[in-house]
């Protein structure tokens, strides 16, 4: 009976209470739609967004998938995400241990000789030990179970820290990416631009040879050709930094990166669902983080509370001892010992007191983090979806700003060669021409990073 009491106040002490708050998340507001959604999507319950597709949905030229493959394997910074994930995981497992009892052993031997002396006679003694040790600190208010709640929540803190360095390293693989297909468009247009201006200009010299122009018009000319030809070794130079910047994104030394469709060519669609804002609290790895973060703080006000009540601890000890090994395991060589013991602090000088108030300023800056990285994600998708949509309006002027241009050089030389105008006339549009197809590529660029920019503030990039 008595065993039975015994066993039952222990399960009852171990069961326990658990001081400091539960967790509960705070109250955020949230708008009912994105600032920057057109009318169509303001007017429509969109439940589905673009931050729901897989990235490879969203990114279609194969050449740019096997580039995020290869950084999403090979890349440093998610390498040491991962790392820092199976850190918080061992963490887990060292403070949930605490909550159990701790049980060890020891064994030894001792044999003590002295020779005969004047005042004392030779003697030998061999002594030997076996014993078996066991303590267990009680976690009756909680203080291990707060700690194992935050550190789970750690855990998942870094878990969704290694999500967010996902979908971060496909925005930027991506962005990096579409960055170079333009610096090569505007490469090849400076190449084949420079080819018409050098035959331009060496019939603007047979012109000038024959005294049918001047050699004010072959300057002209050569301007042309100089200002193609500057362009040339800047974008050469451009687009060896950007493959040294996406290498190393791939987590590779600098090389040569293989390209796949041109700019012109990569798929995006006309308009993009953003989704439910609610939705984006449980879809951004960055929210996320931010609110395992609060909860680990959240319970280590528990943890900082149970200081104040004593702490219950058990322990026992048992053996055998004997100076003849034969007898160790005999019975009277047998000894053990059971206590408990109480501990209660009484004067600290108001350290207690002080943790309790730096584990709550922590959760406050907690609660405050929260909140800041929602506000900051509406923020950003919001600038998104006005750049995105701003952006796409500018290319479509842009193009038919490059066509106008084209045509205009076309005239121009035509009227030129005709003798109706003169060279600088042929100057001015062949240099418009270059700028707007130059500025064309600009506006595509721009409107593909946009994308990038709206699916990565969507919370996109992260699922596999």
């Amino acid at each position: 009976m008595n065993h039975r009491l015994a066993l039952l106040s222990i399960v009852l002490l171990a069961s326990g209470c658990t001081v400091g708050p539960n967790y509960k998340r705070p109250i955020v507001a949230v708008p009912g739609s994105y600032r920057g959604m057109i009318l169509e999507q303001t007017t429509q319950t969109q439940i589905a967004s673009l931050g729901d597709q897989k990235w490879w949905e969203i990114f279609q030229d194969e050449q740019l998938r096997a580039l995020i493959r290869t950084a999403l394997q090979q890349n440093y910074d998610l390498r040491i995400a991962a790392s820092r994930v199976l850190e918080a995981q061992a963490q887990v497992g060292m403070t949930r241990s605490d909550q159990f009892p701790s049980l060890s052993g020891g064994a030894g031997i001792a044999d003590l000789r002295s020779a005969q002396s004047k005042f004392l006679p030779a003697f030998e003694t061999s002594t030997g030990q076996v014993n078996l040790s066991a303590a267990w600190e009680l976690d009756f208010w909680g203080k291990f179970r707060r700690a194992t709640e935050a550190a789970r929540a750690n855990l998942l803190a870094s878990e969704w820290a290694r999500q967010e360095v996902v979908s971060v390293l496909v925005a930027n693989v991506a962005a990096a990416y579409f960055q170079l297909r333009a610096l090569d468009l505007q490469l090849e247009i400076s190449k084949r631009t420079l080819v018409s201006r050098q035959e331009s200009l060496r019939l603007t010299r047979m012109l000038a040879d024959g005294g049918s122009t001047s050699l004010l018009d072959v300057r002209q000319a050569e301007q042309l050709v100089f200002t193609a030809s500057a362009e040339i070794p800047a974008l050469e130079q451009q687009i060896e930094q950007q493959e040294n910047f996406l290498s190393v994104l791939l987590g590779q030394n600098p090389t040569n990166v293989p390209r796949g469709q041109a700019l012109a060519d990569q798929p995006h669609p006309p308009e993009v669902p953003p989704g439910l804002p609610s939705a984006l609290l449980e879809r951004r790895p960055d929210i996320r983080e931010a609110e395992a973060q609060l909860i680990a703080a959240n319970a280590q006000i528990g943890v900082a509370r149970a200081a104040y009540f004593p702490e219950i601890s058990l322990n026992g000890n048992g053996g055998f001892e004997s100076s003849a090994l034969s007898g160790l395991f005999s019975g009277p060589a047998g000894a053990w010992s059971f206590g408990a013991s109480l501990t209660e602090p009484i004067f600290t000088a108001g350290r207690l007191r002080s943790g309790v108030r730096l584990a709550e300023a922590r959760q406050e800056t907690a609660v405050l983090l929260y909140q800041q990285s929602i506000q900051a994600a509406f923020h950003s998708v919001s600038d998104a979806l006005v750049a995105y949509r701003k952006t796409s309006e500018f290319r479509v002027q842009q193009e038919s700003l490059s066509q106008s241009a084209q045509d205009a050089a076309r005239l121009s030389h035509i009227r030129y060669t005709g003798g109706a105008t003169g060279y600088l006339e042929v100057l001015t549009n062949e240099t418009n021409a270059f700028s707007a197809e130059l500025g064309l590529v600009q506006a595509r660029l721009n409107e593909l990073s946009a994308l990038v920019q709206l699916y990565e503030a969507l919370g996109g990039g992260w699922q596999q």
